[in-house]
């Protein structure tokens, strides 16, 4: 069986030189992101915009909830992706950084498209009680992972689509001396997903790592 490529810097900008190339927007919130500090870890990779772009694109999906906004950048390329009809509804708790993104949702001509809800993600479940999503994305804090999925299955159609970033956690996962609370957090969750017979589930090494998982 072949090995999986080592994706150097030379090489990740010759796949950015050959693939789809980032809206205007979007490049001015990762510019922006440069700008925080350490913090900008919680924006998604470039590589990660474009999966979830394709990924909306070849699944028809028009409804989606993100659990995390940060800046926008995930929720602007889920946005961009979504048909004229489509919604996203994204999850954030954070008041300053969610103005952030609602400014960039304006500039792109997106917010259309979006509705932003500020508050913890386990307070806004109580609000969507009756809607039903095609995909959900997952990008917000660890130590909550396994609730976020489990209230996600419940608002997700059959076939629907959950997404979770970060399990690769900087490949920590891997490192079994490696024992603080989110190490082994993302750990245990990775395992309940990969049991749970409720979905088809695989990771990605984009990013951070991502899992797909098709509730069936």
């Amino acid at each position: 069986m072949g090995k999986n490529l080592v994706i150097t810097e030379k090489i990740q900008n010759y796949i950015s030189n050959f693939g789809l190339r980032l809206n205007l927007i979007q490049k001015e919130i990762i510019e922006y992101n440069n700008t925080l500090g350490e913090v900008k870890r919680m924006q998604i990779s470039e590589s990660q915009c474009h999966f979830l772009h394709l990924i909306i694109k070849i699944s028809n999906i028009k409804n989606v909830l993100e659990i995390g906004t940060f800046t926008g950048l995930s929720g602007l390329s889920i946005a961009l992706a979504l048909p004229e009809n489509g919604k996203l509804i994204t999850l954030d708790k954070n008041i300053e950084t969610n103005k952030v993104a609602e400014n960039f949702f304006k500039k792109a001509k997106q917010d259309h498209k979006i509705q932003t809800i500020v508050k913890p993600a386990l307070e806004s479940f109580i609000d969507l009680k009756n809607k039903k999503f095609d995909m959900i994305f997952i990008d917000a804090d660890k130590m909550n992972y396994k609730n976020y999925y489990e209230q996600s299955l419940n608002f997700l159609n059959k076939n629907g689509l959950v997404i979770i970033d970060n399990v690769l956690w900087h490949g920590e996962v891997v490192n079994l001396d490696n024992r603080d609370k989110y190490t082994l957090n993302i750990r245990e969750f990775n395992s309940y997903v990969a049991n749970d017979k409720r979905v088809e589930q695989i990771i990605i090494p984009l990013g951070d790592g991502m899992s797909i998982c098709r509730k069936i």
